[in-house]
This record gives C-alpha cells, structure tokens and sequence, in this order.
C-alpha cells in the first residue's frame, strides 16, 4: 500500500451505502485517503434519503454520480470494500478486502437510513485507524 491508500466502496447500485461510505471518508480523512465508489449495476442517480441523511451531517453527496465498477479501478485499489455486491467483484492477490454487511437504503424512509449512515461512520472511522491515516 502507498504512503496514500487508495480505497474503493463497492455496493451493487453505487447510490446508497457506498456513497455514504465515501462520503464519510472524504469527510474524515480528508486528502489522505483516495477514495472511489463504484456499482455492480449502478442506478442513474444517489438516493435522494442517502442524500438527505448525508446532509443532517454536514456532507453534501449531491455532486457524486453512481459509477459502474470496472477492472482497473478494483485493480488498483488499496483496499475493496463490498457491500452486497456478491460475487461481481474482482479479486485480486494482495489486496485487502472487507465485506461490510449492512441493510440497503433502498426503498426506506429517512428513519431506517440514519442508523444505516451512522454505522456507517462508525465502520469508516475504524477503516481509518486501521489505515493509520491523519484524520482532517
């Protein structure tokens, strides 16, 4: 891994948890981290309730567009983390993989989605300290 890992969120509509999971980490970490999120089959727009819980928080995801995940962005990424994309991501010798196993904010209200984005957080935060990165 470089002095600046590269981390890649991977869910299967790139309009949700991974973009939450990105936005946190961009929040958090700052310009230590690169991070990419990517969909097995990406919807054509974030979830408007990720957007709105993103929001109660202080980040703004408006500006992100759900990414198909291709071969040499999972290749030259640090660290995977899936999210319920099952078996479309491409593994790779010497990469670390996570598999974050949470609900999909798909069809829920704002209520369902915050505790969703608050684990979120929680598991971003942790993902940090292992990554032994400076926190913004």
């Amino acid at each position: 891994m470089s002095t600046r890992p590269t981390v890649l969120f991977v869910c299967v509509h790139n309009a949700g948890r991974s973009q939450m999971a990105a936005g946190w980490l961009r929040h958090l970490a700052g310009d230590t981290v690169e991070v990419r999120s990517a969909g097995s089959e990406p919807a054509d727009r974030i979830n408007p309730v990720a957007v709105e819980a993103m929001r109660e928080v202080g980040i703004d995801i408006t500006a992100n567009t759900p990414r198909k995940l291709d071969w040499d962005t999972a290749e030259s990424s640090d660290v995977l983390i899936t999210m319920g994309c099952g078996d479309v991501c491409p593994v790779f010798p010497g990469k670390r993989y996570l598999d974050w196993s949470l609900d999909d904010p798909a069809g829920q209200g704002i209520e369902a989605v915050r505790p969703i984005r608050d684990e979120i957080r929680r598991r971003v935060e942790q993902l940090i300290t292992e990554l032994g990165v400076t926190t913004a």
